[in-house]
């Protein structure tokens, strides 16, 4: 099965979770390995058809560091 969409390919999640917050649009996701910024109803048509989609957040640790967890969106 081929699905097209429409996506902003990013190296690390770091770079993906800030675009979205410099830009105010898209959700940084997790997709088969790939680092994407895509719009959300973008988000909804893949996890509907069954494709592994995870939101990427930054998550402040109580000691104050931060990491980046996965959340998946069709769980």
């Amino acid at each position: 099965m081929t699905i097209k969409f429409k996506a902003i390919d990013f190296q690390a999640a770091h770079e993906a979770i800030q675009w979205t917050e410099a830009n105010g649009k898209g959700r940084a996701v997790l997709l088969d390995r790939l680092i994407l910024v895509l719009e959300q109803g973008e988000i909804d048509r893949l996890a509907a058809a069954g494709m592994p989609v995870a939101y990427l957040c930054d998550h402040e640790m109580p000691d104050g560091t931060h990491r980046i967890v996965t959340v998946p969106v069709n769980d």
